[in-house]
């Protein structure tokens, strides 16, 4: 599976991608139907992707990323399982998008005018409290309203800069992000996700087949997304740089 002498690039993406533990799925038993074609063969009871096409699907999403990031769109995380929590949430932060850490909540793309509402309530709680605003209240009042402050940043905190609508969703496990990934598919959303064997890639439009349950997997396929929307960032840079001297070039030889 790791031998592919006529392309020593892939064959190093190969190997740090096995070392990672991306290959691995779960048991032929809890495989759906549809993953058959990412699957390799099987060993010690577990099944085992076939990388080169991870590789294929993981080049194809990260060109979808990187052209989101030349357009300076906007994309979701959504990363509520555990082992992807804390990676989801500082991808999200390096590149300054909005993510969804501790739980997806229902609406957030289907009544987002309503979620929204609930972020800017969030947002205003926070000013009036660091600017001295509540001490007004009894510290029964203000207790009461820092506990609302807290339950709702758990849950909204992380998409206080969404604007509107993301142009993408970020997944990991979309089984786990169900309700997510519905909402998403309702509302014509695309979505990126890395999935493992027992997931169904039909809803989603650019599924990277890989294991969803190790950190380091997870991990690298994150910085991986991440990568790929800085270079949109990057090109988008130097396209805009470059456009006066252009124009400047072009007018000189119209004259």
């Amino acid at each position: 599976m790791l031998e592919t002498k006529e392309n020593p690039v892939n064959q190093k993406v190969l190997e740090e991608m096995y070392a990672k533990g991306m290959h691995l799925g779960y048991s032929p038993t809890s495989r759906h139907p549809q993953m058959s074609k990412y699957i390799f063969g099987t060993r010690s009871g577990l099944e085992i992707f076939d990388l080169e096409k991870t590789v294929d699907c993981l080049s194809v999403a990260k060109e979808f990323v990187k052209n989101l990031g030349k357009e300076k769109k906007t994309i979701l995380f959504a990363g509520t399982k555990k082992e992807a929590m804390a990676f989801s949430e500082k991808a999200a932060v390096e590149i300054g998008m909005p993510y969804v850490r501790e739980r997806w909540l229902g609406g957030t793309l289907t009544n987002f005018s309503e979620i929204k509402k609930r972020i800017n309530h969030l947002i205003d709680l926070k000013k009036k409290m660091a600017s001295g605003e509540l001490d007004k209240y009894t510290k029964k009042e203000k207790s009461q309203t820092d506990k609302k402050i807290k339950k709702l940043d758990r849950y909204l905190g992380g998409m206080e800069g969404l604007e509107r609508m993301p142009s993408a969703i970020i997944v990991v496990d979309p089984k786990h992000e169900k309700i997510g990934v519905d909402e998403a598919v309702c509302m014509g959303i695309p979505v990126v996700a890395i999935m493992s064997s027992d997931c169904d890639p039909r809803d989603i439009n650019y599924p990277v087949p890989a294991n969803d349950s190790s950190s380091t997997s997870i991990e690298y396929f994150i910085s991986e997304i991440v990568k790929a929307y800085k270079e949109g960032l990057a090109a988008a840079q130097e396209a805009a740089t470059l456009s006066p001297q252009v124009a400047e070039k072009a007018a000189e030889i119209k004259n």
